[in-house]
């Protein structure tokens, strides 16, 4: 622009009279020439900007959908979460229910196994422990299913020809006695009424028991599959939320780069601008008439608006940089 400004002063010097008329219309000409080239270059330059900053743009808000569909997936992802951790809770709640349950059942299990005992009599009821033996206890008398047990060991060796010759009369002997022992024991237990009931409180609280079991272990599970659930959420959460923080940082890095590029872009418009009045002005000297006053006009009420601050249009841009 130094080097226009020049040949605007020199090219002024031939109201001094001190240049002939041909020297100044080949300044002028010369000049014409510089301006039109300076023209093409800037009006390059904007069209350049102006691409730069519409794909950067683009890039902004391909980087602001993907942000706000990772924040949306985050926001769901979170509910899951909470979903998840309050099941888990109240699974939890439950566990210690059936616990205590599982508790009281166990306590029934013993009290019923001690009224068997007492329902026995001295004659089948445990033994007392031995003093100076550490907790080891006599052999408990036999009973049905002790004897069951025995026979059907017994039993099994013997189709398995583990006894064969005198043992095998002997396991035959050995096995009618238990079998006689069943009888006894269960011709007494039939005629001892109480026996018979405390027996069958014995299975039926060792039944309560086990369902307490199961039904603590059903909700200890569900728990752990809430709880592990929960965790692969919050992974998730975690992994998309970078996702999103990611796109973040593209839409900055991509609306700076926008923002720049669009700046360059007005300023080239001006310097354009510019160079087109200068151009216009000399054409219209050498014509002697003004250039098309309605697009004259139009220009400036666009570069007005332009120069003030105000923020115009792509198309208004578009058609400010068209102008020749």
């Amino acid at each position: 622009m130094k080097r226009l400004n020049g040949w605007v002063m020199w090219a002024s010097r031939r109201e001094d009279g001190n240049l002939p008329p041909e020297q100044v219309r080949i300044a002028m000409t010369d000049f014409k020439e510089q301006l039109e080239d300076r023209r093409k270059v800037v009006d390059g330059k904007a069209t350049e900007y102006r691409t730069t900053r519409d794909e950067w743009n683009g890039k902004t808000k391909t980087h602001t959908t993907t942000r706000n569909e990772l924040n949306a997936e985050v926001r769901e992802l979170i509910v899951q979460v909470r979903e998840q951790r309050e099941i888990r809770e109240q699974m939890n709640e439950i566990v210690r229910e059936k616990k205590s349950a599982r508790s009281a059942a166990s306590d029934a299990v013993k009290a019923a196994k001690l009224a068997l005992e007492n329902a026995k009599g001295p004659q089948q009821a445990a033994p007392p422990r031995e003093a100076g033996r550490k907790g080891k206890w006599e052999k408990r008398p036999p009973t049905v299913h002790s004897l069951k047990k025995d026979l059907n060991r017994l039993e099994n060796e013997f189709e398995q020809g583990k006894h064969t010759g005198n043992n095998e009369t002997k396991v035959m002997k050995r096995m009618k006695e238990i079998n006689a022992e069943i009888k006894k024991l269960k011709k007494f237990d039939d005629s001892n009424g109480d026996l018979r009931d405390a027996r069958t409180a014995v299975h039926e609280a060792m039944a309560q028991q086990e369902i307490a079991h199961e039904e603590v272990q059903k909700a200890a599970t569900a728990a752990q599959e809430a709880h592990e659930l929960m965790l692969q959420w919050n992974e998730e959460v975690d992994r998309q939320r970078e996702l999103a923080e990611t796109a973040h940082r593209g839409l900055r890095t991509s609306k700076k780069e926008a923002d720049k590029a669009h700046r360059f872009y007005i300023v080239s418009l001006r310097c354009l601008h510019s160079i087109q009045d200068m151009l216009r002005a000399m054409r219209g000297a050498s014509a002697g008439a003004g250039q098309k006053p309605t697009a004259r006009v139009e220009v400036q009420d666009l570069m007005g608006k332009l120069m003030s601050g105000q923020t115009l249009t792509t198309e208004e841009l578009m058609q400010l940089q068209s102008f020749d």
